[in-house]
This record gives structure tokens, C-alpha cells and sequence, in this order.
């Protein structure tokens, strides 16, 4: 039995320590916001953060979690967070929509550490977020929106 703190609540699971945090999180507690898309921690769909990191749980296994505080894409919360949500909305960045709560996750992460990213910061946390569509400039230019939002 693993103890998780999900989006600020505590549960059990039990499931072998081997499984990937994003079998635990979409499987055992249904909370399907986060992806699969590759299983090898190299398209970004997957993202949720651990203590506040950006992390791809699918290459996190249950047993490493520990105490640490897991936030899916269902319990993004703060005023980052708004200003993301509504700088994406505001400029379409949403195209099939199957990338979006990892690049969410990880734009969140970036203004969370940085307030004014450059563009080559935005690349750097956003490398390994896949876009099958191809949004990456809406995605850039919302980034650069929420954060102006935040300043």
C-alpha cells in the first residue's frame, strides 16, 4: 500500500511499487487530465509536478514517489496558473488539445522559477513537450502573455 498526496489530499494505493505514477494516477485514482503519449518520459504529455517540479510520470515509479506532493493538471491552482489558463485561452493556443495539460504543466513550472522568460528560457523548459499540431508559437506567445499577466 503506497500513501500519495495528490492534489492536497491523501490516498492509498495499492499497486506494485514498479508501476508508473501515471498508471497510479489515471488508473487507481481516475484522474485522467494527465496523458500518455510515448511511455518513454519523451513527448511531455505525461507531465505532472513533484514537489513543484515539472516530472514525467511515466518514467516515475510508484515506490520513488514518497512524500512528496504530486499536482495533476486537475489541481493546478494559483495565480501562475490563472494567468496560464487564461493566456492560453485568450490566444487559441488549444489545437486537438491531447498535449495541452503537459505544456500546461510545464509553462506553470517555468513562471513558477521564472517571470520573464526569455524565449531560449521558454525553449529550454518547454524541450520534450510535443506538440503534434504544432502549436509551439501560440504555445511561446502565451507563455509570454501570462507571463506580462504576472509582472
Amino acid at each position: 500500500m503506497q500513501k500519495l498526496t495528490v492534489n492536497g489530499r491523501t490516498f492509498e494505493v495499492d499497486a506494485d511499487p514498479e508501476m508508473p505514477l501515471l498508471w497510479a494516477i489515471r488508473d487507481h485514482l481516475n484522474l485522467t487530465g494527465t496523458k500518455y503519449g510515448c511511455g518513454i518520459a519523451q513527448c511531455g504529455a505525461c507531465t505532472i509536478h513533484l514537489d513543484g517540479q515539472p516530472t514525467r510520470a511515466c518514467q516515475t515509479r510508484l515506490g520513488d514517489v514518497g512524500a512528496a506532493r504530486i499536482t495533476t493538471i486537475e489541481g493546478l491552482q494559483g495565480p501562475v496558473a490563472e494567468a496560464v489558463r487564461t493566456a492560453w485561452r485568450s490566444l487559441d493556443v488549444v489545437q486537438c488539445g491531447y498535449c495541452q495539460s503537459g505544456q500546461i504543466m510545464s509553462a506553470v513550472g517555468l513562471l513558477t522559477e521564472n517571470r520573464k522568460p526569455t524565449d531560449a528560457d521558454i525553449d529550454g523548459a518547454m524541450d520534450g513537450n510535443v506538440c503534434r499540431c504544432g502549436t509551439y508559437q501560440r504555445i511561446r506567445a502565451a507563455i509570454h502573455d501570462a507571463a506580462r499577466t504576472l509582472a
